[in-house]
């Protein structure tokens, strides 16, 4: 199993659903572990009777809440290394440095900071990064309603002195009331359907899920007629 993580303090509850539903069409056994402080999963993904650790199933994606490290996980799995994990990626939702080393962030294959610019988002977030004590390559994923320079200088700025080297591609998002809005018509039906969010929006799904899956030899068309698949309700 491979280990992808989303570092930051940013909410990338829905977000990473919507990376993990295009992977699982593409033919991936996807788990989701939200680490992250809130477990805003526990309230996004539908389940039937929670209990303090549980692995849910929504849209054929496993979503794993409530569990403080990657043993616990493995433990509930009955499983004793990541080799064995039933599942070809895990999606792992990080906003802690203690997140960060109970779930074994650093054996991740790819590591995304995922970040809007109100200065919260940035703080909490860079204090994970600074807290690393081994330098990481990371790459930018950054939700902006404009996408201005001085943003991304701002946030170069707040991570001098962490350990840390920014990969030269970045992934845009944009800070968009539509996408708000069908996020929230998604979580309210329960359902992840595409057909409302803007293009800009998909175009940063599609780059990423690329990114992550370029080394199976998947390429970008085959992610956007994914993509078209789920606008249709696949």
């Amino acid at each position: 199993m491979k280990k992808i993580a989303f570092i930051g303090s940013y909410d990338k509850t829905d977000f990473l659903l919507y990376v993990a539903k295009i992977m699982t069409l593409i033919g991936k056994k996807i788990l989701i572990i939200d680490s992250t402080i809130t477990q805003k999963a526990k309230y996004v993904v539908p389940v039937i009777k929670p209990v303090r650790t549980y692995i849910t199933e929504f849209e054929s994606i496993d979503v794993a809440i409530g569990f403080s490290n990657m043993t616990e996980l493995r433990n509930h799995l009955g499983i004793t290394t990541d080799d064995q994990m039933p599942y070809d990626y895990a999606l792992l939702d990080i906003d802690t440095f203690i997140g960060y080393c109970a779930f074994e962030a650093k054996d991740t294959i790819k590591k995304y900071f995922v970040t809007s610019f109100d200065v919260y988002s940035l703080r909490r977030g860079i204090e994970v990064l600074a807290s690393l004590q081994e330098p990481i390559n990371i790459t930018k994923v950054l939700f902006s309603r404009d996408m201005l320079k001085e943003e991304d200088e701002y946030l170069e700025y707040l991570a001098i002195g962490c350990k840390i080297n920014w990969e030269k591609e970045k992934i845009y998002f944009p800070f968009d009331r539509g996408d708000q809005s069908t996020i929230i018509e998604n979580q309210r039906t329960a359902k992840i359907n595409f057909r409302n969010l803007s293009a800009q929006y998909k175009d940063g799904l599609i780059f990423l899920t690329d990114g992550i899956l370029e080394s199976e030899g998947i390429n970008d068309t085959e992610v956007r007629k994914t993509v078209r698949k789920i606008e249709k309700g696949a």
